[in-house]
């Protein structure tokens, strides 16, 4: 379960995860953040913000996150992972590999800080 908020001023979406993931919650941010993909060309960032990872709801719920990476990643300019868990300040080693966006983690406390860090466009490559 997730909660999704768009900053529609600077093209930012935030998901917070609130118990394990399943395929609504990535319709939902997909229903979100589309229709900004489609006037704006992309989003200027997405702020994960989460005091840990919840997992996911069963495979299926898995397969749909990806899909929903593969199908946003090249449309979004930045990703800020807002958090003090293990596995998610990992994260952005992991995914440089896959996503085509600049990834940075933050502390869990420091969300403003990270949505600076993505609205500061001097920092795009």
């Amino acid at each position: 379960m997730i909660k999704c908020m768009m900053d529609n001023e600077h093209a930012i979406l935030t998901v917070c995860p609130t118990g394990p993931l399943s395929e609504s919650d990535f319709r939902q941010a997909g229903a979100i953040a589309d229709p900004v993909i489609a006037e704006r060309g992309s989003l200027d960032g997405l702020i994960i913000h989460a005091d840990k990872f919840p997992g996911w709801q069963g495979f299926s719920d898995m397969l749909s996150h990806f899909r929903f990476v593969k199908a946003h990643h090249r449309h979004i300019a930045k990703v800020a992972v807002v958090s003090d868990d293990a596995l998610l300040k990992f994260f952005p080693h992991i995914s440089a590999h896959f996503v085509s966006a600049e990834i940075r983690q933050f502390p869990y406390a420091e969300y403003d800080a990270a949505k600076a860090w993505i609205v500061n466009k001097q920092n795009r490559p």
